[in-house]
């Protein structure tokens, strides 16, 4: 009789790294994370990095005393009691409105990278200032990627990867969670079709969104007010891809819902 091997998965949070100013390297803040809390570094390590420091480190964030709302901006704004000028940055980083509830006051927005968020994922939490918030990395897989090659440096690897993740709402379901909002180094989705499971039956429409189950598991240890902004997911056995949120992203004519 032979006996399987327990899986092991470990999330690990890296402690002490400080506030993030524009031109900052996340790359160089994570390395010194990872030798400060004796961590080190594992073939095969996905570090997970909250969107609000890859924005702070890349300028995108924005005073809202120097935004000039439009006519457009300022109407949204009568009908949802917003901040006019939060309106004009919201419509400035989206494709289109989808839903817009003047009751409540949302704006879900598509964002001109195709994900579909409460008020174009612009947040003014955990950014020192009054009226300052963050807009979203203009593309975040390139983030990813820069972060990637800087650990490469010094690691002398390539086995690795970086998923960014932000927090978004979820349809039919109360409470928010972590996605990605960009990754380099691993597949987005595990895709299971043509495949069979446990009971041999076929599996036809099966894909597992990777990236985001990551993202989400790393909040486990990134809290929202913990200082922990990157995490690392170490012991997971993950398909390498130079690829991004593109696959994610769902075709509009495969979208029921709009």
């Amino acid at each position: 009789m032979t006996t399987q091997k327990t899986k092991r998965l470990e999330i690990l949070a890296i402690s002490g790294i400080p506030e993030v100013s524009v031109d900052d390297d996340i790359a160089d803040l994570i390395k010194d994370g990872i030798s400060r809390d004796g961590i080190g570094f594992c073939e095969g390590d996905i570090f997970v990095v909250t969107q609000k420091i890859v924005s702070k480190s890349e300028g995108m964030t924005v005073s809202l005393a120097a935004v000039v709302p439009s006519s457009e901006a300022i109407a949204i704004s009568q009908k949802t009691n917003k901040d006019p000028r939060l309106v004009q940055l919201i419509l400035n980083q989206s494709k289109e409105i989808v839903r817009l509830d003047e009751e409540r006051g949302i704006l879900i927005m598509e964002t001109h990278h195709g994900f579909i968020c409460a008020n174009a994922g612009i947040d003014a939490s955990n950014v020192p200032g009054v009226d300052t918030v963050t807009l979203l990395p203009r593309d975040s897989d390139e983030s990813a990627r820069k972060i990637h090659r800087g650990l490469s440096l010094d690691t002398g690897s390539r086995n690795f990867s970086v998923v960014i993740s932000d927090t978004f709402g979820r349809p039919w379901r109360e409470g928010h969670l972590n996605f990605a909002v960009g990754s380099y180094g691993i597949a987005p989705i595990q895709d299971y079709r043509d495949t069979v499971d446990a009971v041999g039956k076929p599996l036809n429409v099966t894909m597992v969104a990777t990236v985001d189950i990551i993202a989400a598991a790393a909040d486990l240890v990134s809290g929202k007010a913990t200082n922990t902004p990157v995490s690392i997911i170490r012991g997971l056995d993950y398909e390498s891809s130079t690829g991004g949120m593109n696959v994610l992203i769902r075709h509009r004519e495969k979208d029921l819902f709009r």
